[in-house]
């Protein structure tokens, strides 16, 4: 019978802000956490990965590498970032050339499931829950959708 590799989940080198709260099982490397940030359960943040000031980051949310997210921002559930474009037609694997970076401003809610691409996204931007963001987000308000559309100032 063969038998699987098996890596375990955890928190590995984290440069940690004050007041930090993390929910177990929770896998964070590589990363940076602002103070006052909550870290809910089953959430991954990868290498080099900043998270501003008084973030709260929801239960299965994924943060690829490359992303920037600024101070006093919500991450809601399940919420996913992505790197890779595919724009090969395949995956760029382990190749991070082909990888492209994500910033997030400060006061940004991004809404349950959503997914965002790699984007900019100015300050104070509501993203609704399922919304896919694959352009730069460059005015405040809400948006929502396939690809997300700003609906409200």
């Amino acid at each position: 019978m063969n038998e699987p590799t098996v890596s375990q989940s955890g928190i590995t080198d984290v440069t940690f802000g004050k007041n930090v709260k993390i929910v177990q099982p929770s896998n964070l490397y590589g990363c940076s956490i602002g103070d006052d940030c909550s870290i809910g359960p089953f959430v991954e943040i990868q290498n080099d990965v900043t998270i501003g000031r008084g973030c709260k980051i929801q239960s299965h949310a994924f943060i690829c590498e490359l992303v920037t997210i600024g101070d006093n921002c919500f991450i809601s559930h399940g919420a996913k970032f992505i790197n890779d474009l595919f724009q090969s037609g395949k995956p760029a694997g382990g190749d991070k050339t082909k990888w492209r970076s994500t910033n997030i401003g400060n006061n940004v809610s991004i809404g349950t499931n959503a997914t965002i691409l790699p984007v900019s996204i100015t300050d104070n931007v509501v993203v609704g829950a399922g919304a896919v963001v694959a352009r730069d987000i460059t005015e405040s308000g809400t948006y929502v959708g396939n690809p997300a559309k700003k609906v409200r100032a």
